[in-house]
């Protein structure tokens, strides 16, 4: 049921169109989409600008609850915002004696109920369902992480022709931004370690769509024709689960496809899938997302053997060990928000809540602060207009300035709510969504 708070008039900006010529997108693209996870370039840098302060009475242009539970993040082109969500359609099977089955500390190792996978298109202006989806009605053979996990994870994305839904173990599937489907592929049921569950954001560069699934079985990354679904390559890998997308960078006229995992960095070739590169150093259960800088990219895992790699392109063959990896840096990084890298400066938060500001070329620490706590944090952070954007899961949005000295500018809070999914900022407006709810910041006419 969706609930309007205010009765605003909205002045509708003019598009500014251009193109994105930063690596992953190839489309044409204007100033108020968000057609990614993290963003038009998928860095977790937003363009334009957005509210500073708000609460529960003040520049909530509308909140809309989002049936099921999912924990992906949403979307948005034109008018339409895009987010998927799993809904249970049939009753928990009661759980039998744990004798003799593999028992998780953390993951949901019982019976499962049947669930609708569902992707919805909901009205930026208004926060209207346009309309509902159901890709696949299935009943999963695993759990997921109780507290942060869900069945819906994946993140979709679109490029104002198509959007694209990643159940993972239940399908990739294409739709038309009128919800028409165009195609859809059975891609394998997916093992995750401790059945922590699956949530690997889609990468949509040009004609093809980069899909990567690291878990405890046949792991692979595979390319595939945006239009038809045709597979165009697939490359098997050597990897036990990661959660983290795949980064597509030109260096030196040649396009590559990087991909960050627990055993060994690796670059492919984006047209046949060719290994080019590869590195070791990170640690188990890697999530934060590559990026890059010039010639650098940057890989990072938090659990154990945490470690921050700046890795310089151009290299080929193992280069682990090599001068390829130019500095490291193994304290206080992040076992799950992704990185924002700009102007020079890498932005890393922990999943409990401190700041570090690198110099991106040496690893000089310029700052390293705690933000008020308690602070957890599992949403990326998200940058604008010189702030931070790091939603908690307490709730609260913590704006932070950009630069080498720190100043926390504001902290927002909305009642009673989790943040999970990284928060989308576009056209002046960001858009949180909760466990129960999606939600429109927009400053007050």
């Amino acid at each position: 049921m969706r609930r309007r708070l205010g009765d605003r008039e909205r002045t509708v900006a003019l598009a500014v169109v251009l193109v994105l010529a930063a690596p992953g997108w190839a489309s044409v693209s204007i100033a108020q989409d968000w057609p990614s996870w993290r963003g038009p370039a998928g860095d977790g840098m937003a363009r334009g600008d957005a509210p500073v302060a708000w609460d529960e009475n003040q520049d909530v242009k509308w909140k809309v609850d989002i049936p099921g539970h999912g924990q992906s993040s949403p979307v948005v082109w034109g008018n339409q915002i895009f987010v998927t969500t799993a809904i249970q359609i049939g009753p928990q099977p009661a759980r039998s004696s744990s004798r003799g089955r593999r028992r998780s500390p953390h993951g949901d190792t019982g019976p499962q109920a049947a669930h609708r996978f569902v992707i919805l298109s909901i009205d930026r202006t208004t926060g209207e369902v346009l309309w509902e989806r159901t890709a696949s009605e299935a009943t999963p053979q695993e759990g997921f992480h109780p507290q942060y996990g869900s069945f819906a994870s994946n993140s979709p994305v679109t490029d104002g022709e198509y959007v694209f839904a990643y159940f993972g173990s239940r399908g990739l599937y294409c739709y038309d931004l009128d919800g028409r489907l165009i195609w859809q592929r059975d891609l394998g049921q997916m093992r995750s370690f401790l059945q922590f569950g699956e949530g690997t954001p889609l990468v949509l560069r040009d004609d093809r769509l980069i899909v990567k699934a690291d878990h405890e079985g046949d792991s692979f990354i595979a390319a595939f024709d945006k239009a038809t679904g045709e597979e165009l390559w697939r490359t098997a890998r050597d990897e036990a689960t990661s959660w983290s997308p795949p980064l597509v960078v030109e260096h030196e006229g040649h396009t590559q496809v990087i991909v960050a995992a627990t055993g060994k960095v690796r670059s492919y070739d984006y047209d046949t899938g060719a290994v080019i590169w590869e590195v070791s150093g990170l640690g188990r259960n890697q999530i934060p997302a590559p990026v890059h800088q010039d010639d650098l990219v940057f890989v990072m895992s938090g659990f154990i053997a945490p470690n921050l790699m700046a890795i310089r392109l151009g290299g080929q063959g193992d280069l682990t060990g090599s001068d390829a990896v130019v500095w490291t840096n193994k304290q206080a990084n992040s076992y799950t928000p992704s990185p924002v890298l700009f102007d020079g400066q890498l932005y890393v938060l922990t999943d409990r809540g401190v700041l570090t500001n690198f110099d991106a070329t040496t690893g000089h620490v310029h700052y390293r602060e705690r933000l008020p706590g308690p602070s957890n944090f599992k949403a990326s952070p998200i940058g604008v207009n010189g702030r931070l954007y790091l939603a908690s899961e307490e709730g609260r949005v913590f704006v932070v300035k950009m630069g080498s000295e720190f100043a926390l500018l504001a902290t927002n809070t909305l009642e009673d709510q989790m943040f999970i999914a990284t928060p989308a900022i576009v056209g002046g407006e960001v858009f949180l969504r909760s466990q129960v709810a999606l939600y429109c910041i927009s400053p007050s006419s």
